[in-house]
């Protein structure tokens, strides 16, 4: 699947292969490529099948990458310089359409038809969970909802569509199938959690970003949601609506954030979704690739990077 990656990363623009090129070296986890692969096992798995959807899972997010890092003026990723500071915003915005039109081009070679309506599905869902960012941090109700909201579209999606192409391709029935787009939503949900904890717990050195980030760009996570429910502190209450913070004011918001338990409640829904998660593959009957499944879900609640 990487060898594919990157022999279709080639286009007849130089500028586009360069810029695709390095976003593809760039690497990463591979997971939703994996999702396709192992929900494939666990029916009947023929590789030349199942890597059209494979690469195109990789495909999609990757250009989801790339104007992800353009609308958030990110300079890095995986501690690599993002397409548009290497070259620019243009730049940035064509690689990402054509890794769009690449992921198109792979799942039209997938021999079962509902694999495209996956995943154009889930582009349109990435989508509109863009467009609908996390705007209040309080009331809790409203806030958890607005947040679940947008790391389901944004996140889960691709992974449930992963799964349910790699199951429909290995010849899973439609319950089959169902199965595992939900547990495939559910690791997404535990991916992305950990992902918005990570940002208050981890380092530049390990995550590619500075601890806070998201605080720094005003965006509102699960940790940050949590601890103003939990905090009279007035600077939780009011980061959201403070431009340009200095470095100090996201450290301490950080330290309060953690310090009142958002980190330790966001961590413990990340677990429950894993549970649930794993939960679901009681369906199938035990074998390496069931296996693989259950351990990936603790790889994501586990992960440091």
């Amino acid at each position: 699947v990487e060898e594919a990656l990157l022999e279709r990363s080639v286009a007849r623009s130089a500028v586009i292969t360069a810029a695709g090129t390095h976003t593809i070296q760039a690497g990463g986890k591979r997971l939703r490529a994996g999702l396709v692969l192992l929900a494939a096992r666990l029916g009947q798995y023929t590789l030349e099948r199942v890597m059209p959807a494979a690469t195109t899972a990789e495909f999609i997010h990757t250009a989801s990458l790339v104007h992800d890092d353009l609308v958030d003026q990110a300079d890095q990723r995986r501690n690599r310089i993002t397409v548009h500071s290497r070259w620019d915003s243009d730049v940035a915005l064509m690689v990402g359409d054509y890794l769009f039109g690449r992921a198109a081009a792979e799942m039209a070679q997938a021999d079962d038809p509902r694999v495209i309506t996956f995943f154009t599905d889930t582009v349109q869902t990435i989508v509109e969970g863009e467009l609908n960012p996390v705007t209040d941090v309080a009331p809790l109700e409203i806030a958890l909802e607005q947040y679940l909201f947008k790391i389901g579209c944004k996140t889960a999606s691709l992974f449930a569509a992963a799964c349910q192409s790699g199951m429909a391709l290995g010849g899973g029935s439609d319950a089959d199938i169902t199965t595992l787009e939900q547990y495939g939503y559910d690791l997404g949900l535990v991916f992305q959690i950990v992902d918005d904890v990570l940002d208050f717990t981890g380092n530049e050195a390990t995550l590619g970003k500075p601890a806070g980030n998201d605080l720094r760009q005003g965006t509102i996570t699960l940790p940050l949601i949590y601890a103003v429910a939990h905090s009279s502190s007035p600077l939780l209450h009011d980061i959201v609506n403070r431009p340009n913070l200095s470095h100090a004011a996201v450290a301490q918001a950080v330290a309060e954030v953690i310090r009142c338990g958002g980190v330790e409640r966001a961590y413990a829904d990340a677990a429950m979704y894993a549970r649930r998660a794993v939960a679901h593959l009681d369906r199938f009957a035990p074998s390496p690739a069931r296996q693989a499944l259950t351990e990936l879900a603790t790889f994501a609640l586990e992960r440091e990077t």
